[in-house]
């Protein structure tokens, strides 16, 4: 048996309100929300996020590493390494980069699904369009994972029955290198190739799998042209009301992330059921389409995700369109009074990787946990999913940042270790001595091309286990 061992989803904290577009733009928005990822998100720090979640109800470790985007930081330099490391997977442990379009993210999906050893799939993307346009309406920030494996692994929560793809040349939406907008060909010829590709792909995959389309329970289908996973939806013999809730009206679209995002959020409704045997079926299409057949175990009642996604869709903050503008670069804005700072030492950063990259502090003899860790220590301290309350905060309007102001507070850890830590995610309104913080991996800032990584700390919003 080989499938899903483990999930996780990562949604940014802010929401763009779509009705916002248009007073501004002139054109474009609509009705609903969309994800943004805050100034200090990337789609590592996203991919970061919802595998720590991942891992976290894991029965495993990786034995490798693939990581799925079309908007990666660096090009030239493997993005998965940071995920690696901040992870803290073994040194033989394997990561890359599986880059370029969303069929990337379900190309290494099926990869890890043929592999020997469990494998875990990180997709994250920032999408985004030129003001005003269809794209930025629609396209949304998220990060998702999934481990993969043989039940000699662990508990296989969803079996892998099945898979298919059906694959053809054609153009329909297509980005140069350093742009920052895709351009799309007429969406109709799009929708009439998706729609022939997904329907031969879903039911060849169907077909070897010996079910018949009225016995699918949860049909995703993802893919940046919407019409069309509408299209092959309609027409794919699935009953209408199984048919997974695409979240276009709440999260958006977060291209490469889709794939992986929706089908953790089919998991988490099947878990509720507490029955076994369902068939979901995944379809993704992308220059092309590929479909994967998957059939829930017992395993998958007992299983509870780290941060479930329905949570997260609870929790949120809104964000001025104004301010989304600046933090995608299509708005400049006065920088900050101050000198920019220095390009982060790429020898330093090696030095102290468990530190930089995995938050980990020191124990020594005496019980204390050191945050950062001290040489004359002997034990490490892993800190990254240790939350924390406020001790005292200060907020700085004149530190350099390109959202000011900056919040910065003492945090008590729970289980020992105090650190002045700058907060994220947060109204100054908001912070309070006694709040609740939990870790999470960020981008600093960006220095001659260099991204500073390092750990912030964001309010704990979602009920914390046990209370």
């Amino acid at each position: 048996m080989h499938g899903i061992l483990a999930w996780g989803g990562y949604l940014p904290y802010r929401r763009l309100d779509l009705g916002s577009i248009t007073a501004v733009a002139g054109t474009g928005g609509g009705r609903g929300t969309r994800t943004v990822a805050s100034y200090d998100e990337d789609a590592t720090t996203l991919g970061v996020a919802a595998a720590s979640l991942a891992l976290r109800e894991a029965p495993t470790m990786p034995r490798a590493l693939w990581f799925a985007t079309t908007d990666p930081p660096y090009t030239d330099k493997t993005n998965a390494t940071a995920l690696h490391a901040a992870l803290r997977l073994d040194r033989d442990v394997p990561a890359y980069d599986a880059a370029g379009s969303v069929r990337s993210a379900v190309g290494a999906l099926r990869a890890a699904l043929d592999a020997t050893v469990p494998v875990l799939v990180v997709a994250a993307d920032l999408r985004s369009g030129r003001p005003g346009s269809p794209d930025e309406a629609a396209g949304g920030d998220a990060g998702a994972a999934l481990l993969v494996g043989s039940e000699a692994d662990g508990p296989v929560l969803a079996e892998l029955v099945a898979a298919a793809s059906a694959t053809e040349e054609f153009l329909d939406r297509w980005r140069i290198p350093g742009e920052r907008a895709s351009r799309l060909w007429e969406e109709r010829f799009g929708e009439s190739r998706y729609t022939a590709l997904g329907t031969e792909a879903l039911k060849r995959a169907l077909g070897d799998a010996g079910v018949d389309p009225a016995e699918v329970t949860a049909l995703v289908v993802a893919g940046l042209h919407g019409r069309a996973a509408r299209a092959v939806a309609a027409a794919s013999g699935v009953p209408a009301d199984r048919v997974a809730d695409r979240l276009e009206s709440r999260v958006g679209n977060p291209g490469a992330a889709q794939p992986a995002l929706l089908l953790g959020a089919a998991l988490e409704q099947e878990s509720a059921t507490g029955e076994a045997g369902r068939i979901l079926v995944l379809l993704t299409l992308s220059d092309g389409a590929d479909a994967v057949v998957l059939r829930t175990t017992d395993a998958l009642a007992a299983y509870r995700p780290a941060r479930p996604l329905a949570a997260q869709l609870a929790t949120d903050g809104p964000i001025d369109y104004g301010r989304f503008l600046a933090w995608r670069g299509f708005l400049p804005v006065e920088p900050p009074r101050r000198p920019e700072p220095a390009r982060p030492s790429a020898s330093a950063a090696n030095r102290n990787r468990e530190w930089k990259y995995g938050f980990v502090g020191s124990s020594g003899t005496d019980g204390m946990v050191r945050l950062p860790p001290s040489p004359l220590d002997g034990a490490a301290a892993p800190m990254a999913d240790t939350p924390g309350t406020i001790v005292t905060f200060t907020v700085d309007r004149l530190a350099y940042s390109p959202s000011p102001p900056v919040v910065f507070a003492v945090v008590d850890f729970d289980g020992g270790g105090r650190l002045p830590i700058e907060l994220t995610d947060v109204d100054e309104s908001e912070v309070r001595i006694g709040g609740r913080v939990e870790p999470t991996f960020r981008r600093l800032f960006t220095a001659e091309g260099v991204h500073n990584y390092f750990w912030k700390a964001r309010p704990l919003r979602e009920p914390e286990r046990g209370a």
